[in-house]
């Protein structure tokens, strides 16, 4: 009689499976990992894996999944600050993010191949379509806060979080070519520069707030994604 999971297990189990293939991916780069790797990294049988997996490709998108939930998790903290004005509480959303995809920097730039394949067009579309749908409107609800206290000044409160959301994943797309360029480019790093000082102008205009009070990236950030050994 074949032995039943439940819910529980099955969840721990594909979370050992998922921080297995984060481990061989500093090791390795995701593109470089085979089903075999995982298997020997976990000694399982292919059986076993396939009960969690269906293929390579939804292992990735679960991983992409984790990394959702990480940033939701970070948002939720921010959220939970109520003693910091609200513009401050923006500021340091946006640094808290900046510091986590440093941190995972060279697991994240192995992604970043798989991830902007065309084959994975659909899942791309599809994470970046989850990340806009939650946590847009929860972070309109902070730029509420921010307009009813009168350090923002947008009329529309209700649109802006999932603007900004956008932004940060414009501003993450661009990057992406930047740094997957088959030629690494001798001006990356004054052209990302100029690119975030863009963007960061845009999300003043867009909230209303006064000029030099927030920023998407910092420099020392980007300097770190594009300086000697950033670009791949």
């Amino acid at each position: 009689m074949a032995r039943t999971v439940n819910e529980h297990e099955y969840a721990v189990k594909r979370a050992e499976i998922l921080a297995a293939t984060w481990r061989l991916m500093c090791r390795k780069g995701y593109d470089q990992i085979t089903i075999k790797d995982i298997l020997d990294e976990l000694k399982i049988s292919k059986g076993a894996f396939y009960h969690y997996f269906d293929s390579k490709q939804d292992l990735l998108e679960a991983l992409l999944n984790r990394l959702e939930q990480e940033h939701a998790q970070i948002f939720a903290l921010i959220v939970h600050e109520p003693d910091l004005p609200t513009i401050s509480r923006l500021q340091r959303y946006f640094d808290r993010i900046s510091r986590w995809k440093v941190a995972q920097k060279a697991n994240l730039l192995s992604l970043l191949r798989s991830w902007y394949a065309d084959e994975n067009a659909v899942v791309r579309l599809r994470a970046q379509t989850t990340l806009l749908t939650h946590i847009g409107p929860l972070l309109g609800e902070l730029i509420a806060q921010g307009v009813a206290e009168g350090e923002l000044t947008t009329d529309f409160p209700d649109l802006a979080g999932t603007i900004v959301i956008s932004m940060l994943v414009g501003l993450g797309d661009a990057f992406a070519r930047m740094l997957l360029t088959p030629t690494p480019q001798p001006d990356a790093l004054p052209v990302a520069e100029r690119m975030v000082a863009a963007y960061n102008d845009a999300l003043e205009r867009v909230l209303g707030a006064r000029p030099g009070s927030l920023q998407l990236i910092d420099a020392a950030t980007t300097r770190t994604w594009f300086e000697a050994g950033g670009v791949v």
